[in-house]
């Protein structure tokens, strides 16, 4: 924390507090000032690097400053003037889902520096209120002002400031009671320590008379830092150099503490951080300015502080890496002040306290932090093994873990990787950067060499990283502008652009589907004009067509595939409405920030249904009379809509972020073997983050959590680690006479869409040049081709048969009920009797799964490349893909014995003198198996683990979901479905297609013995 000043220089009106008493009197030329040029270097685009999309997030009273977040980012605490009888700070709580602002500081005295508890619920802060003469020596600045008279700045390091906590109901509780200094105080990540600034030692112990002196002229030099427990006890001092020590905060995994210490004469100020013991003290700076407010980033790799080594008054954001290595890069190019930055804590997110407002006065602001550039221009992108606390871990794991398959050493694995710290995992955090360095030192512990480029052990990857809206987003219809996000929404894949104004054209439900013996022919662009105009359209399928006739059209229904129709057919751009008739919950299509597919070429817009019915205007009939025409299913002509013209402008900033792979080697032998096939054992590493996106299946009070993603994926890590010690062990003692070598792929970007193991199958042969290449002549590997092809995979998709023996998947393995489910069987023509051989010793219960191609998983990236596949999974649960797929729920058990099964098949596949046969047999259900896009919502949950169950049985449903309000229960087993007859999820999944939502129909589940006629109203999934 600092405190926040006025300097009567007129150069910025907020500054530190603690400026060389020299300037309180005559202003002093910097001695440190750099070369004029570079101190006139200033670049909004150079900015815009590391920080964008900035805004000012307080507006009221003479200034505001030192914002600093809760937890959950929910929250912002800061210190502001804005009552009129009192010119000292107050301390303001604003909600940041509300924008609502209250006081929590009493209103009278001083404040200063205030911290949010880790658990949202109490306020940290400084206060002279106690004091007697707080009100007077309002009252005293005040007069002061009045005459002109004020000095050069206010802050005076008043002995009566105290620590206090504020509770949520307004009480207040006073931890410090000594006098002298005590401020600037924050919360440890865990709430059960504060560390905060202090003069106190002045007050109470013997100075020497120089220090006697310097104290006297300036109360800021015997200022310490003193470290204390949460409610005030146990008050221990942790720094006693000359000059001011302040400003400490803890590095997010309360590890470590930041600070600025002032030199002995106040000239200067650097960057420190130490131990939260006091020990270990790095000096991470060397500027010889005014260094100060430092402030870790959540991964602890690097800092933020602020300098005015450009200039005196001009300062200006710095990053600097934690160990002190290199050289600080500059992050703002304003002019003016820019200080006092923090961290949101996703890590993605800055806020600082600037004078950049039209008035020149200070107030918070908030961007987007590009944390991938910062890593770069620091020298931390990803060439380093890991990071030091994340070795750590990982090597203390493998000292305690056994080559046995231990429910513990799981355990110990899914805990690392599910800490707080490390939110959720998301592909291109800091929390997925440190959970792959996790695992890449724990591999090399075992002994596995570098498998990834340029000789480390990460792969990393490009990956579409969202979009959003620029500020330059305007659709127009006649004269009338209208509002976006109320009026009309661009969709995620529209093209971005301008276009001039031009006509309308209604073209119904905007389908083309072609007919053949079994499907009517339906098109809504029968003898229509489109070419370079608008299409306007309706959303989803005709209301009232039949459920048979619904799941006839239903995959021609997506707006992908509707704009696709609109722009081959020549129109200028697409016009989405919900229409009267239609049941959605939300007339706009959302704008999915997370989206991570590719533009289409023509601008995709959504409109309400007012709007909509706007474009009618001049027209015999309305959009609610031309949609009812057409709702039973039945072909009208389109018609021209030529009274009003519409013009759009699409701005959508596009995002691209990079995740990294972890891969790991074990040679067979001494040496790589580069001749024979490798076998690879892999799991998805990577979560939700916090939130989840548009992936989450939170309830709305869980949306803003951790998805920490126990089973998915954490458990399928903490096995696949448990193999490759066992395979390790098994080389090392002699007991595996290896003919091939190991690869471990810990991926990024599955939840994403597989990206991470996509970019590795793509790469594969820069990756390892050496290794065996596809020769096209070869019967095994063209027939290897030729299956991939016919079930999805490119023809311009290279095999991989010669160079990958096979694929060994682990994707939620941590909470089996019943029976192991491992699909890919189909993939070989020997791999049941295989994986069954493998088991004996092991005695687990198995599904076996013919199903090979479309999983939903890392597989699917190789068995399109004519990769054997297996693929362990223990089915789905409630709690997936929500806050609630927690540690404490997992069978470590089990994941253990399933560790051992998935070992013994990949020393099988090691050992082997042949390699797996590709050869696709998935059953004849597989090819029937629907490609749809529901638009229907039951909130129904699969139990993919039922094994042979005539129906779909349920693992559970979605809160006040609509199966959950009509009384539908988690193993229920559903065997009819709006008359359709329910035998299997293939079954199930049909007749999801066929319901129209708000229309009540009929469920009919098995409970026990139990036969339950239900009534079900669908929801909508838009």
């Amino acid at each position: 924390m600092y405190k926040v000043a006025w300097i009567a220089l007129g150069l910025v009106s907020m500054a530190v507090a603690t400026l060389p008493v020299a300037l309180a009197e005559d202003p002093v030329e910097n001695p440190h000032a750099v070369d004029p040029a570079e101190a006139a270097e200033l670049s909004p685009e150079r900015e815009a690097e590391l920080i964008s999309e900035v805004r000012q997030i307080t507006f009221d009273g003479k200034r505001a400053g030192e914002g600093y977040f809760s937890a959950d980012a929910r929250q912002m605490v800061f210190q502001s003037e804005r009552d009129a009888d009192n010119p000292f700070y107050q301390i303001y709580l604003m909600d940041l889902e509300t924008a609502d602002v209250q006081r929590v500081s009493p209103g009278m005295g001083k404040t200063t520096c205030a911290w949010i508890h880790p658990d949202g619920e109490q306020v940290l802060f400084a206060s002279t209120h106690h004091d007697p003469e707080s009100v007077a020596k309002q009252n005293e600045l005040l007069e002061l002002r009045r005459e002109g008279k004020q000095p050069r700045y206010a802050w005076d390091y008043d002995p009566e400031f105290e620590l206090y906590e504020r509770s949520a109901d307004g009480e207040l509780k006073r931890l410090t009671d000594a006098k002298g200094y005590d401020a600037e105080g924050s919360y440890s990540p865990d709430g059960k320590q504060i560390v905060f600034a202090s003069n106190r030692a002045a007050y109470s112990q013997p100075m020497s008379p120089r220090e006697q002196q310097l104290f006297e002229i300036d109360k800021a030099y015997m200022i310490d830092l003193y470290i204390m427990n949460a409610d005030g006890t146990h008050i221990r001092q942790l720094t006693d150099e000359a000059g001011y020590d302040g400003g400490p905060f803890f590095s997010a995994d309360g590890k470590r503490i930041c600070w600025r210490r002032f030199s002995e004469d106040g000239a200067t100020a650097e960057v420190y951080s130490m131990k939260t013991d006091g020990t270990d003290v790095k000096r991470l700076t060397s500027i010889g300015a005014m260094s100060w407010a430092p402030y870790f980033h959540p991964s602890g790799d690097y800092l933020i502080f602020t300098t005015n080594k450009h200039g005196f008054g001009n300062f200006e954001l710095y990053c600097v890496r934690a160990d002190g290595a290199g050289q600080p890069v500059r992050v703002t190019y304003t002019d003016g002040f820019d200080g006092l930055p923090v961290f949101l804590p996703d890590g993605k997110h800055i806020s600082w306290t600037s004078n950049r407002t039209a008035e020149k006065q200070s107030q918070i602001f908030l961007g987007e932090w590009n944390d991938t550039e910062i890593r770069k221009r620091l020298g931390l992108d990803n060439t380093a093994p890991s990071s030091v606390a994340d070795r750590d871990a990982a090597l203390a794991a493998a000292d305690q873990s056994t080559p046995e398959f231990s429910p513990a050493d799981v355990a110990r694995h899914v805990d690392y990787l599910c800490r707080p710290e490390l939110g959720g995992r998301l592909t291109g955090t800091d929390g997925e950067r440190r959970a792959t360095a996790y695992v890449a030192a724990y591999l090399e512990s075992l002994g596995y060499l570098p498998a990834g480029s340029d000789g480390t052990y990460f792969h990393s990857f490009e990956f579409p990283a969202g979009s959003q809206l620029t500020g330059e987003n305007t659709l127009t219809v006649g004269d009338k502008k209208l509002t976006v996000e109320t009026d009309w929404q661009p969709l995620s894949f529209s093209n971005s652009g301008a276009t001039e104004p031009a006509e309308v054209v209604f073209a119904g439900y905007g389908m083309r589907v072609p007919g053949n013996e079994e499907v009517e022919e339906y098109d809504s662009y029968v003898h229509l004009d489109v070419a370079g105009k608008w299409v306007l359209v309706l959303r989803d399928l005709p209301q009232e067509i039949s459920a048979e006739r619904r799941q006839q059209l239903a995959r021609y229904s997506s707006p992908r595939r509707k704009a696709t129709v609109a722009r081959d057919a020549g129109a200028l751009g697409i016009i989405f409405a919900a229409g009267p008739t239609s049941k959605v919950k939300n007339e706009l299509i959302r704008f999915d920030r997370d989206a991570s597919q590719a533009n289409i070429s023509i601008p995709v817009i959504s409109v309400t249904n007012a709007v909509a019915e706007s474009l009618f205007a001049g027209n015999k009939e309305t959009l609610q009379a031309a949609q009812a025409k057409i709702d039973d299913g039945s072909m009208q002509m389109g018609f021209a809509l030529p009274a009003t013209k519409v013009a759009v402008t699409v701005s959508i900033e596009r995002k691209t972020g990079t995740g990294r792979n972890v891969l790991a080697r074990l040679p067979a032998g001494d040496e790589i073997n580069w001749d024979a096939p490798v076998v690879m054992v892999g799991a998805h590493i990577d979560h939700l983050g916090r939130g989840g996106g548009s992936n989450s299946l939170a309830k709305d009070d869980e949306r803003d959590q951790v998805h920490v993603g126990a089973d998915d994926n954490a458990s399928g890590v903490g096995v696949m680690l448990e193999i490759a010690q066992y395979i390790a062990n098994e080389k090392s003692t002699g007991r595996l006479a290896g003919q091939r070598d190991l690869i471990i792929a810990a991926w990024s970007g599955e939840e994403l869409g597989l990206f991470g193991s996509q970019a590795f199958v793509q790469s594969f042969q820069e990756l390892y040049p050496n290794a065996p290449q596809p020769d096209a002549e070869t019967d095994d590997v063209s027939a290897a081709h030729a299956h991939a092809h016919a079930h999805g995979s490119s023809e311009s998709n290279e095999p991989l048969t010669q160079a990958i023996s096979a694929y060994l998947n682990l994707d939620m393995v941590g909470r089996m009920s019943d029976k192991l489910i491992i699909q890919g069987i189909g993939s070989s023509p020997k791999f049941a009797a295989e994986v069954q051989r493998r088991n004996v010793p092991v005695g687990l219960k198995l599904q076996l799964d013919k199903t090979s191609t479309g999983l939903p998983t890392d597989a699917s990236a190789f068995v399109t490349r004519g990769v054997p596949i297996l693929s362990a999974f223990t089915g789905a649960h409630s709690d997936y893909h929500t806050p609630r797929d927690t540690p404490d729920k997992l069978d470590y058990e089990s994941a253990a014995k399933i560790g051992r099964l998935f070992a013994l098949i990949t020393r099988g596949l090691l050992t082997s003198e042949t390699t797996p046969e590709f050869q696709l047999d998935e059953g004849e259900k597989q090819k029937d198996a629907p490609r749809v896009r529901l638009t229907a919502y039951l909130g129904t949950i699969p139990d993919y683990a039922a094994g042979e169950v005539v129906g779909a049985q349920l693992s559970g449903v979605a809160a006040d979901g609509p199966a959950a309000k009509a009384g539908v229960k988690g193993g229920d087993v559903i065997i009819e479905l709006a008359g359709r007859k329910v035998e299997d999820l293939y079954d199930f999944t049909y007749a999801i297609e066929a319901l129209k939502i708000g229309q009540e129909t009929e469920i009919v589940v098995k409970r026990g013995e139990e036969t339950l006629r239900l009534k079900v109203t669908p929801g909508s999934r838009d």
